[in-house]
């Protein structure tokens, strides 16, 4: 009885732990709408895992994002006017 419930005690840890990570990367590399468009926006970027966090958390937030690996900011206002606390754009 001890065993099987160290077992089940076991197998349910590695799977709260394997659903946590994978969500914990979704608004970054997600499928779907923002994970493709941020893929496209981001492909010319120096530092690619930077453009994809924040193009991810933006886009989740905005629900666009701009078309193009640069500018069309025009395209999404609420991308467009993302601000860090520094007063910079926070969207790439």
């Amino acid at each position: 009885m001890k065993v099987l419930f160290a077992t089940l005690l076991l197998v349910t840890l590695v799977l709260t732990s394997l659903i946590h990570s994978t969500m914990a990367h979704s608004p970054v590399l997600g499928e779907g709408y923002c994970g493709k468009k941020c893929a496209v926006r981001c492909s010319k970027a120096g530092v690619k895992d930077r453009c994809l966090k924040y193009c991810g958390i933006c886009c989740n937030e905005c629900k666009c994002v701009p078309s193009g690996t640069y500018g069309n900011k025009h395209e999404c206002p609420c991308y467009r006017d993302k601000k860090n606390s520094k007063g910079h754009p926070k969207c790439p």
